[in-house]
């Protein structure tokens, strides 16, 4: 049986003298947050006994902050993996003991969402969420801001100039890029279907604009028909997709700008195998990875969570503690591109 790690290990994990880990430990004079940090990691790391302990210690005089999130679609993979990353981010921050508040709402209706989201500030230090665009959610965010609970747009943004920020993607570049793709992948020119989750999000409407606007600019000779609004309903897509590929033999490609990407897939495999499409999809989930794989999807953009997760936190952070900004803003981070070679 391997004996459990000593001090003596915690010490040479962190590069640091035992004394050092001693005086974290016991909270012997004061040590530098970054070398007690490293000290916690190091002894998380490798099973030391007194972790828990050392954690604590690190965590002692810090000022503590309550983080509300507001997700949707608690059983997408996307947004499971969305909330372990915003939980990871808040543990993680540096100078804070930081709690997450994460809950899931289905409802796309305004008045439940911005009950939803008073609720939520109502006990945070600063709030984040993933909206769509409606007056109600801009006046919530309002009456948030009055009472210095800053709030953030995620993926999507909302409440322009009245939020604190918004950090996401360029959701214009995103749709511009699915519009290059297929128009190199595709043979020949032909129609092309465009799915967003609905006209109040303002990251689909963005994601659409960019994908039409390239092709009229840059491939005229593509036909993008009328958008299909599916709710980020898997079952809606499905089902629009057999039809597209029923009525349309000259259909090239589709892109899912928002949710539903699932749907998009089965319908591929079960009707339109071997046929030649550019399939153009959101996130690397276990779905569009397999698709992926299959050569059914041809291109994956994803956000990358986990910058965007300690980007989120650390300007909510600087929100929390400076007040409101003189000027809202936005932050861009540059999405993943997955193709079945990269996967």
């Amino acid at each position: 049986m391997a004996s459990r790690p000593t001090i003596q290990d915690v010490a040479k994990a962190a590069g640091v003298s035992v004394a050092t880990v001693d005086r974290v430990l016991n909270g012997r004079h004061r040590v530098r947050e970054e070398t007690s940090r490293r000290v916690y990691d190091a002894a998380a790391q490798i099973g030391f006994h007194a972790a828990s302990l050392l954690r604590q210690r690190l965590l002692e005089g810090l000022p503590q902050y309550k983080f509300g999130f507001l997700l949707q679609k608690p059983d997408q993979g996307f947004y499971q993996a969305f909330a372990r990353e915003l939980d990871i981010a808040v543990r993680d921050h540096p100078g804070i003991r930081g709690i997450a508040h994460i809950e899931f709402s289905n409802s796309q209706t305004p008045t439940e969402r911005s009950e939803k989201l008073r609720e939520i500030g109502a006990r945070s230090h600063a709030v984040a969420m993933v909206s769509p665009d409606y007056p109600a959610i801009t006046a919530a965010v309002e009456d948030l801001r009055k009472r210095n609970v800053p709030v953030f747009s995620l993926l999507s943004d909302f409440a322009s100039g009245v939020r604190e920020g918004y950090v996401g993607l360029n959701n214009r570049k995103v749709g511009r890029t699915a519009a290059w793709m297929i128009r190199k992948a595709a043979r020949t020119p032909g129609k092309v279907a465009v799915f967003v989750g609905s006209h109040r999000f303002g990251g689909h409407e963005l994601r659409e604009i960019g994908f039409r606007s390239y092709f009229r600019e840059c491939a005229p000779d593509f036909e993008v028909l009328d958008t299909f609004v599916n709710l980020d309903s898997q079952e809606l897509t499905h089902e629009s997709v057999v039809d597209l590929l029923h009525r349309y033999d000259d259909l090239v490609g589709i892109y899912v700008a928002g949710g539903g990407m699932e749907g998009l897939i089965s319908a591929i495999r079960e009707e339109a195998r071997g046929r030649q499409l550019s399939v153009i999809v959101n996130e690397i989930t276990p779905d569009s990875r397999a698709a992926l794989a299959d050569d059914i999807v041809t291109l994956a953009i994803c956000t990358p969570l986990q910058n965007l997760c300690r980007e989120l936190v650390k300007l909510m952070v600087i929100a929390i503690e400076k007040g409101p900004a003189a000027a809202t803003g936005q932050t861009f981070l540059p999405f993943d591109m997955y193709l079945s070679e990269n996967i």
